[in-house]
C-alpha cells in the first residue's frame, strides 16, 4: 500500500471503503477511553496522520481482527468463498484508508465441533455419515477416506482453494480452541453468566425449545455425540454442569476443555469475545442472529463486531444455495468455466443486492472484468481506488488484461468448431501479430474456459434457424462487402461499418434485429458478440464462407 492511498481512501465510494471507514470508527469508538482522546483520535484521522495516531494511543498496535466463519458439514461452496474474498476487500481498503500502519489478521474459523445434523445430499457415501450423526465433525469418519474426520476433509477443501487463489489469512479450528484451553476463560464466563445469556435467548425460541435448552451443548462421554438436552445444575465454583446422559445417567462434565460446546449463537459470541473480533460480515439471514449474539458478546465482556448483512446467493430457480442440497454453484464449477478474477468480480458487485449464482452468469462476469481492468490503466488514482479490479487484485491490478472477450472467444470456439486451445490459437495468433500462449496467458486461460463452457452449455443448445427473403438479400450484400474489404483485412471496425450498412440498407430498424438474425442464422443462439470482432478474428475467408452455408443451411 501507498502512503497517498489513504486521502483518495476517505473519499472513495465503493462499499469496502466505506466498511474499513466504520471499523476504523469502531476502533476509535471502543479502543479510546475518554472522550478528549476520541476526539484527538478523530482529527489525526480527518487529517491522515495515520503514523501519529497509531503512535499517540498504543491501543492501535495491537491487531484488527477480521473473522470469516464456516460450516464444514457439507462440501464448500462460493457462497464460502464469497465471504472471505468480501472480507478480505474490507481488509485492503482499511489498509489504504490507514496507510497499513495498524497490523490486521484476517481469521477462517471453521465450526467443525458442530455435531453432524443430517448426511448432506450431494455425498454418495452416505452410510458412514448417518452411522456418526451428531457426533462433532472431527469425530465423524471421512466418507472419501482421505482425511481422519469429514470436518478435516472439508477444511482441507477450503484451504486448497484459498490458498490456490492467494488469500492471505489464518485457519482457526473449532475443535482446536475448544480442546486446547484457548475458550476457557470465556466459557468460565458464560457459566457464570449463564441466565444473563438464557434472558437473551429463550424469549427467541419457541415454546417447546425453551422448555429444554441451555447454551451449553455437552458431548456424551459415552456416545460422543453432541446432545441437545437441559443443563440440570451447574457449579461455577468448580466450572461444571450436569445432564442426562442419553441412557438416563447424570453426568457432570466441564464446560472448559473441549468436554462442551456451545449453541451456535452463542457460541458466535463467545468465537468473538474471546479472540477479540473487529470485522465480520453475515448474510441477510442471519440479521436477527447477528443481534443476539452481539447482546450475549457484551455480557461475556467483549465488544461486538463492526460488520454489515448482505443478500443471499441464489441459484437458477431463485432458491437460496445450499451446502447440503449442493444447488447452485461450486468454486469447482465457476473455475472449469472462468477465472478466479471473474469469480471475485461478481462477489464485489452489490453485495447488498440478491443474485443469481448459477452457470449462465459466468461469462457476462468475465467480460465486465476485463472492461474494467481495461478502463484502469486510463483513469487517475481517485477513480482507479473505486474501480471494482483494485478490490479484486487487494490494489494491485495487473496491467493488462485479455485483448479479446470471453463472449467473442465462445463464438468463435462455435463457428470454428474448435475442440482445443491450438484450433483457436491459429485464429488468434493471425489476429494479433506475436501473440502466444506465453505472451497472453490470460487469453490462453479463457481459450480453454471458452471450449468448456461451449461444449456443456452452448453446443446442446444450439438452434439454427433458415433466414427469410430480406434477411436473405442483407446477408449476401454483406458477404459481397466483406469480399470487397480483402479477403486479408482484420480491421475490425472496417468491417462492423459495412456490417452496419447492410443492415441498414436492407431496412433492419432498430439494427438489434439484423444482428439477432445473425446469430441465429450464423451461429445458432439469440445473441453474440461485436460481429465485427467476431469476422476479423475467424477471417473474413472463413466469415463469408459460414454465411453462405447458413444461406444453404448447412450449419443446422
Amino acid at each position: 500500500m501507498q502512503n497517498a492511498l489513504s486521502s483518495q481512501a476517505r473519499a472513495a465510494k465503493t462499499w469496502p471503503f466505506e466498511q474499513a471507514r466504520a471499523l476504523l470508527a469502531r476502533l476509535i469508538r471502543t479502543r479510546l477511553v475518554s472522550s478528549e482522546e476520541r476526539d484527538l483520535a478523530n482529527v489525526l484521522v480527518m487529517a491522515g496522520k495515520f503514523e501519529e495516531l497509531v503512535q499517540t494511543y498504543a491501543a492501535f498496535k495491537s491487531p484488527v481482527i477480521f473473522e470469516t466463519g464456516y460450516g464444514p458439514s457439507g462440501l464448500p461452496h462460493i457462497g464460502t468463498f464469497g465471504e472471505v474474498a468480501r472480507t478480505t476487500m474490507v481488509r485492503a481498503a482499511f489498509r489504504a484508508l490507514t496507510d497499513d500502519v495498524i497490523p490486521t489478521r484476517l481469521i477462517c474459523f471453521s465450526d467443525d465441533m458442530d455435531g453432524l445434523r443430517k448426511v448432506p445430499d450431494n455425498i454418495e457415501n452416505k452410510a458412514v455419515l448417518e452411522a456418526d450423526l451428531h457426533k462433532p465433525l472431527t469425530v465423524v469418519r471421512d466418507p472419501f477416506g482421505l482425511y481422519p474426520s469429514f470436518g478435516e476433509h472439508n477444511n482441507a477443501r477450503l484451504r486448497a482453494f484459498l490458498d490456490g487463489f492467494g488469500f492471505e489469512y489464518e485457519f482457526t479450528s473449532s475443535t482446536e480452541c475448544y480442546r486446547s484451553g484457548r475458550f476457557d476463560e470465556t466459557l468460565l464466563k458464560a457459566l457464570a453468566h449463564y441466565d444473563d445469556i438464557q434472558k437473551v435467548m429463550l424469549p427467541t425460541l419457541g415454546e417447546e425449545r425453551r422448555a429444554t435448552y441451555s447454551p451449553f451443548l455437552p458431548i456424551s462421554p459415552k456416545s460422543g455425540k453432541v446432545l441437545q438436552v437441559p443443563t440440570l445444575e451447574r457449579h461455577i465454583d468448580r466450572g461444571t454442569i450436569v445432564f442426562g446422559d442419553e441412557d438416563g445417567t447424570l453426568t457432570e462434565v466441564p464446560v472448559t476443555g473441549g468436554a462442551v460446546k456451545m449453541q451456535w449463537k452463542p457460541d458466535w459470541a463467545m468465537r468473538w469475545a474471546a479472540l477479540g473480533v473487529d470485522y465480520e460480515m453475515a448474510g441477510k439471514d442471519l440479521i436477527d442472529s447477528v443481534r443476539v449474539s452481539n447482546q450475549i458478546c457484551k455480557i461475556l465482556g467483549g465488544v461486538p463486531p463492526e460488520g454489515f448483512n448482505y443478500e443471499l446467493f441464489l441459484d437458477q430457480d431463485g432458491q437460496k444455495i445450499s451446502k447440503s442440497k449442493g444447488n447452485g454453484l461450486t468454486m469447482e464449477d465457476w473455475l472449469r468455466y472462468g477465472t478466479p478474477q471473474s469469480l471475485s468480480y461478481y462477489m464485489f458487485q452489490s453485495p447488498k443486492s440478491a443474485k443469481r449464482l448459477f452457470f449462465d452468469v459466468i461469462p457476462k462476469a468475465t467480460d465486465e472484468y476485463l472492461q474494467q481492468l481495461d478502463a484502469y490503466q486510463g483513469q487517475d488514482a481517485a477513480k482507479q481506488i473505486d474501480n471494482p479490479v483494485w478490490h479484486v487484485h487487494t490494489g494491485r491490478p495487473p496491467q493488462y488484461g485479455s485483448p479479446v472477450s470471453f463472449s467473442l472467444l465462445l463464438n468463435l470456439v462455435s463457428a470454428a468448431n474448435a475442440s482445443d486451445k491450438a484450433i483457436l490459437w491459429g485464429f488468434l495468433s493471425r489476429y494479433i501479430p506475436g501473440a502466444t500462449p506465453e505472451t497472453q496467458p490470460l487469453l490462453d486461460q479463457m481459450a480453454g474456459y471458452a471450449i468448456n463452457f461451449y461444449e456443456d452449455f452452448v453446443r446442446p443448445n444450439k438452434a439454427f434457424r433458415a433466414s427469410d427473403s430480406r434477411e436473405r438479400g442483407a446477408m449476401e450484400d454483406l458477404a459481397d462487402r466483406l469480399k470487397d474489404l480483402g479477403l486479408d483485412c482484420t480491421d475490425a471496425e472496417l468491417i462492423q461499418n459495412e456490417v452496419y450498412a447492410a443492415g441498414k440498407d436492407a431496412g433492419f430498424e432498430p439494427l438489434r434485429g439484423w444482428f439477432v438474425a445473425l446469430y441465429e442464422v450464423l451461429l445458432g443462439q439469440s445473441q453474440g458478440p461485436r460481429f465485427g470482432s467476431f469476422a476479423a478474428i475467424f477471417g473474413l475467408e472463413r466469415t463469408i464462407a459460414l454465411i453462405e452455408s447458413g444461406l444453404k443451411g448447412e450449419l443446422a
